[in-house]
């Protein structure tokens, strides 16, 4: 008997050790969302002098700008940067109203990442590829909020450095943003319509979503991955509710006025980011459609298995973080 009550008293104090740390460190990442260690500075290679940096908060300067973190991404970050240009001079030249920005943000990475974008910068002007340096490693989820907060466009697309969604998809999410803006437009009572109305105004979030190819993923996955893939979409369930199937597809266009919203609030900096973004969507009643999208796996993912623990871990504390109000969202923008 004595050795079952050692017992149980060694397992509470585990239990409250435990919660004290979750809140402990829900509570030290309250202002997570106010800063980061250096602030957004964009060099042009060519004259070196530095670019005004521009902020969310301001009027639109491009159509669309796609942003593109990266981490260590030397070999995989050249092809697919190739695509992305020339589909989007190629658009460009079919129609002249169609202006657009790349952001790469370099995450830290300790290979030839800044090399390789510096590049990209000097072949293409600072005016149309743009490198921000985060000096370290801060995590994916940081690397994107820092490149929305500094884009200048309309629409604001993540996609990741290893180019495993088709760029053209991008097509079929601003396809949806239009239909939603036109619908919200033409709603309006016509004698208050806005003459200035412009696309960027409607709050509106499209997913890129792999979900119609999970049967096909089931089948050729270990039977520990599903399980853990599928554990780890029952939390994601329980953290931010149901209605976006895949939340994790880096594939994701945005509004600038559902960006400012959104990306003045996230808090994690890491991978479970998207989840929050989910979280926040639905604070905020922005609207969210997911598209499927054409997707190839990539070698040299930076996700393993070891990365569910520390998904599993931003994701308790974004609950403990939001429902004890220690985080709260800011609306001032």
């Amino acid at each position: 008997m004595e050795y079952i009550c050692l017992l149980a008293t060694f397992f509470v104090i585990v239990v409250l050790g435990f919660v004290s740390v979750i809140f402990f460190e829900a509570y030290r990442r309250r202002n997570n969302h106010e800063h980061v260690a250096v602030p957004a500075i964009f060099e042009d290679p060519n004259s070196l002098k530095q670019v005004p940096c521009p902020h969310v908060v301001d009027p639109a300067a491009k159509y669309i700008s796609l942003i593109i973190p990266a981490f260590n991404e030397e070999h995989r970050l050249p092809g697919a940067l190739d695509e992305t240009m020339n589909y989007l001079q190629q658009r460009s030249s079919k129609d002249p109203s169609f202006s657009y920005e790349v952001v790469i943000i370099d995450d830290g990475s300790a290979d030839g990442t800044k090399r390789v974008a510096f590049e990209f910068v000097k072949k293409y002007t600072v005016d149309m590829v743009r490198v921000i340096l985060l000096g370290r490693n801060h995590g994916k989820g940081e690397a994107i909020r820092k490149g929305m907060l500094h884009s200048r466009g309309e629409l604001l697309l993540m996609l990741d450095a290893d180019g495993a969604t088709r760029i053209t998809d991008l097509e079929k999410l601003e396809n949806q943003i239009h239909a939603v803006a036109k619908k919200e437009f033409n709603s309006r009572d016509s004698s208050a319509s806005d003459p200035s109305f412009r696309i960027s105004d409607i709050p509106v979030a499209v997913f890129g979503s792999r979900a119609h190819l999970e049967e096909k993923a089931l089948a050729s996955r270990k039977w520990y991955r599903n399980v853990l893939m599928k554990g780890f979409h029952l939390v994601v369930l329980l953290a931010a509710g149901p209605g976006v199937r895949d939340t994790q597809c880096g594939f994701k266009m945005f509004t600038r006025a559902a960006a400012r919203k959104l990306f003045s609030n996230v808090r994690l900096k890491r991978w479970c980011f998207d989840v929050e973004l989910v979280f926040l969507c639905k604070c905020f009643r922005i609207p969210i459609f997911e598209i499927s999208v054409n997707w190839s796996e990539i070698p040299g993912s930076k996700v393993n298995l070891l990365s569910i623990p520390n998904m599993l871990w931003e994701l308790v504390l974004m609950s403990v973080g939001y429902r004890t109000g220690m985080w709260r969202i800011s609306n001032s923008t």
